[in-house]
């Protein structure tokens, strides 16, 4: 078994390496949705070492909280009187 794969996401080290389909994995999305992502510059920040890509656990962090709070309104709802 993967080792990677042993330690829960909120347990790993903001330096870890992660590749495209870890990420996948965690986002539970398709690794060709991660790749497109990528393409278009709005998924987690990834960087080539040779030909591999990766990112780390902190960037990872970072996208999903950007996304979190994006989702969330910036005017509250009007309250009914």
């Amino acid at each position: 078994m993967n080792k990677n794969t042993d330690i829960p996401f909120h347990a790993r080290h903001e330096d870890e390496l992660l590749t495209l389909d870890e990420v996948a994995e965690i986002l539970q999305t398709s690794p060709n949705t991660v790749r497109w992502w990528r393409q278009i510059g709005t998924g987690p920040d990834f960087f080539k070492i040779g030909r591999r890509l990766y990112t780390t656990v902190g960037d990872l962090r970072r996208f999903i909280r950007e996304q979190r709070l994006a989702a969330r309104p910036v005017i509250g709802r009007p309250r009914a009187v």
